[in-house]
């Protein structure tokens, strides 16, 4: 019988059905960090447990690590306390470790296919929200909260009630201008934030044919963000190459004959779907957020919505609530809203291509000087290409700070915060209330080009209208 990649993935890892109803799923790729693991692996030193397979366990230092004072100890005691703490868990447990000294630091979702971890037909768990992103290579990966985290170092299982899937087709080519991050923004504007619950997203269609894995990478990104408890994309030769030699891919000798594997584990071309969407290339627009939640978004030529022409109540009352925090008004255009901060960095655009393309654009360009700009790489590894080839100095020269990596100011657990009621244009996945740092501060999501206009012009501008785009 014919089946999409779901299926096939959750079948081949499936160790039994619980009497919940539940399935016992086999995680193959365990990725951890400093945040959720430490209560974890306490557990396991209560119960008197062992990590199960250390070897399928992965670790890195990402969310609370500053990104320009790097010296330990850090300045702020509970940092500090919390890389050590991860340090010494991996050492007992005898855990892979990416630490600051390795040059392979950097954010878990960026490091994890940097390293050739993420791998397709594979499951994959993490304790953070955004684990999604590995999807992108045809694996299955799901964020995890604590006591998952315990569970898979314990048992290498999960207990999850099998998902439906969702095909999302993308056809066409996108416009000058328009990037993956608008196509993310897109998607959960028109499902909702509330749309994927209950399923797996796959992503299809020409455009995600067309798509580099870290284009890929960033739609899977943000599925969460449309409720969906994973994305995909399924393998294909892009996938194959980008993998091929990379630290954890599998060897020359076995290449072929796992890629025959990886090959097989796609959706069948006659498989069915719970669900499919339909969208065309032509129609996404740069995208951007005007409210307190990542389906709140809509085209850069887009106005606040006015919430007395809502109907439904609770639709009402969460307009007024989002408009009345981001001090915006119904009918006001969100384009030329001032920011006083721009970052471009991240889980979602915190990768080589991303820096790339912006140096592309900022280059002879100086940021608004009421704008605080700064440009994080998602990797060590990332870092010291970008200086390889100058991208560093084109940021530097036109005004931004070149930090270190970490996840930076996407979550603010580290001194990247904002200040009071500051409006920042970010490259980041979540817009939510006190997200970057201030209980009052204000997000406004965005591509990395799109970051870079606003810091450029000092309020949220179109890119196409900053800078020289070539037609297609």
């Amino acid at each position: 019988m014919a089946k999409n990649l779901f299926q096939k993935v959750w079948d081949a890892h499936a160790v039994r059905v619980l009497a919940n109803g539940q399935t016992q799923l086999l995680i193959g790729t365990h990725l951890i960090h400093e945040v959720t693991s430490p209560q974890a692996f306490g557990m396991l030193r209560d119960l008197g447990i062992k990590v199960k397979y250390p070897e399928r366990t992965f670790a890195t230092v990402d969310h609370i690590v500053p990104t320009d004072q790097r010296e330990q100890p850090f300045s702020d005691p509970l940092a500090d306390a919390m890389i050590k703490e991860l340090a010494k868990n991996v050492e007992e447990f005898g855990i892979t470790y990416f630490d600051l000294s390795t040059g392979k630091q950097g954010i878990v979702h960026v490091v994890g296919p940097e390293q050739g971890i993420t791998q397709p037909g594979t499951t994959i768990a993490c304790g953070d929200s955004h684990t999604a992103t590995h999807g992108a290579f045809g694996a299955i990966a799901f964020g995890i909260g604590t006591t998952q985290v315990r569970d898979v170092l314990a048992t290498q299982t999960i207990a999850l009630g099998k998902l439906k899937v969702r095909r999302i087709n993308v056809e066409g080519s996108l416009r000058p201008g328009v990037y993956a991050k608008d196509v993310a923004l897109h998607i959960i504007a028109l499902l909702g934030a509330k749309g994927g619950i209950g399923y797996a997203y796959e992503y299809g269609g020409s455009l995600f044919d067309s798509f580099s894995m870290e284009e890929r990478m960033t739609v899977c990104n943000m599925a969460i963000e449309g409720g969906a408890r994973c994305g995909y994309v399924n393998p294909d030769q892009k996938t194959f190459d980008y993998l091929k030699g990379r630290p954890y891919a599998p060897s020359d000798d076995d290449w072929e004959s796992v890629v025959d594997k990886w090959k097989s584990i796609a959706s069948d071309p006659d498989c069915a779907y719970d669900d499919i969407v339909n969208i065309s290339a032509e129609d996404i627009a740069p995208t951007v957020t005007w409210g307190v939640s990542p389906d709140q978004g809509f085209s850069i030529e887009g106005k606040i919505p006015d919430p007395m022409e809502q109907t439904d109540e609770n639709e009402r009352l969460s307009i007024q609530e989002a408009i009345s925090y981001m001090k915006l008004e119904p009918g006001q255009p969100i384009k030329g809203t001032k920011i006083d901060v721009a970052f471009l960095g991240s889980c979602t655009n915190g990768r080589l291509s991303d820096f790339r393309e912006v140096a592309k654009y900022i280059k002879g360009h100086k940021v608004s000087p009421d704008v605080k700009a700064i440009a994080v790489p998602g990797s060590q590894i990332v870092d010291a290409i970008a200086k390889q080839e100058g991208l560093d100095k084109i940021f530097s020269d036109a005004g931004f700070e070149w930090r270190a990596a970490g996840c930076s100011m996407c979550l603010a657990m580290n001194p990247d915060k904002l200040v009071g009621d500051q409006l920042c244009a970010s490259s980041s996945n979540r817009n939510f209330k006190g997200r970057q740092g201030s209980p009052t501060g204000r997000t406004i999501l965005m591509s990395p080009v799109m970051v870079a206009a606003a810091a450029v012009s000092g309020k949220v501008s179109d890119a196409r209208e900053i800078f020289q785009f070539d037609a297609v």
